[in-house]
């Protein structure tokens, strides 16, 4: 084990400040109570990626979203190459135009997590998903979470995530320090869990001993015999309204498509849906399952050379665009599309669009409705 008494590294170092302005305080004193009611800290099982870009004066600047895959991150990555060519094109410069589009066609060829191109660093960075769990239950959101969207809005509302900086050198208040520690400590490998996992887990644990906490994120989990899980694993929402309109909409569409639901049961999960709009509540019952929007803390791990990176564990099923397609072609899978053929949907999709259009007419109306009384 390395000794650090003399020089603690940066990434290592607890810079711990008080929060200014009564709303941080206010933020801070909540944590604390968290930390009573909700004790139990639990992974979630999937992370969460992003690709960023390492800045000059410290630190990695995070893409605005993420996603559940490592490749859907670099393939994310891919996208801001080739918007940084299409700059340079429109700059007339012809050699960065050439290099971004470079790095863009690399990111469709290769499994890449970690590249520069005209001096900038970039990389594919995780983040472990972490709940509080108590004896009711996981923890809902607190009074103090951003929540500004209005019902059905909340998809308009900018990511927290947008421009944050995974610096160790940021001051945080006691308790976000407390609950860092805390997570660092769990090495997220649960009973149960496979080999490989725990294995890397284990590895990230020596190679990545420090980290930095990002906004929170909300989710939906649902209780069923007794027992609380996921109600979709991969999805997150920025706001506590953004992980309610997904839950809405999940009770007005896709519960009855999935489901296959009657008539009568139909309308049973559209008045509950309603109920959740009015309301703005946290939790909700329906046919014997209860939904509770869920706070998510998230952890970036760092260590000497940065922010973590995928692990080979992680779950990554598709590899980059041009490698899958030539896969598909192989197997005889691929078909060329013809632009201007029309489109064929088969009755269950004709069913999925006809529930979607419902949706869109009933948000609609809502705006409008909104709208007038603002008018008055």
């Amino acid at each position: 084990m390395t000794g650090y008494e003399d020089r603690v590294p940066g990434y290592l170092t607890f810079r711990v400040a008080p929060q200014e302005g009564p709303i941080a305080a206010f933020a801070e004193q909540e944590a604390w109570q968290a930390r009573e009611r909700y004790p139990e800290l639990m992974g979630m099982g999937l992370a969460e990626f992003f690709h960023a870009r390492e800045r000059d004066a410290g630190g990695w600047e995070l893409s605005e979203y993420g996603s559940d895959t490592p490749q859907g991150a670099r393939d994310s990555l891919g996208s801001h190459f080739r918007m940084r060519a299409r700059e340079a094109e429109d700059a007339g410069d012809a050699e960065a135009h050439k290099a971004w589009m470079s790095a863009a066609l690399r990111m469709d060829r290769e499994v890449v997590d970690d590249l520069r191109v005209r001096g900038e660093r970039f990389r594919i960075v995780r983040a472990c998903k972490f709940i509080r769990m108590g004896r009711s239950g996981p923890e809902p959101p607190r009074p103090s979470d951003p929540d500004p969207a209005e019902v059905g809005e909340a998809h308009r509302e900018r990511s927290r995530t947008k421009g944050f900086v995974v610096d160790p050198y940021t001051s945080t208040g006691l308790s976000d320090s407390l609950l860092k520690l805390d997570l660092l400590r769990l090495v997220g490998a649960a009973s149960g869990t496979p080999d490989d996992v725990r294995d890397d887990a284990r590895r990230a644990a020596q190679a990545y001993p420090g980290g930095v906490l990002l906004p929170a994120v909300f989710t939906v989990s649902e209780r069923v015999d007794g027992e609380w899980r996921s109600h979709n694993p991969g999805a997150s929402h920025a706001t506590p309204q953004g992980a309610r309109d997904a839950l809405a909409a999940w009770l007005r569409v896709m519960a009855p498509f999935t489901l296959r639901l009657s008539d009568e049961k139909k309308a049973e999960y559209a008045r509950a849906a309603d109920r959740l709009d009015e309301k703005r509540g946290n939790s909700l019952s329906v046919d014997g399952i209860r939904f509770r929007v869920t706070r998510v803390e998230r952890l970036v791990r760092v260590g000497p050379e940065g922010p973590e990176g995928p692990r080979p564990s992680d779950f990554d099923p598709e590899p980059p665009v041009e490698v899958h397609v030539r896969q598909l072609k192989e197997q005889g899978l691929w078909k060329e599309e013809d632009e201007d053929a029309p489109v064929e949907l088969d009755e269950r999709t004709l069913e999925l669009k006809a529930l979607w259009d419902q949706e869109e007419v009933r948000r609609a109306a809502a705006r409008e409705r909104r709208a007038d009384r603002e008018r008055r």
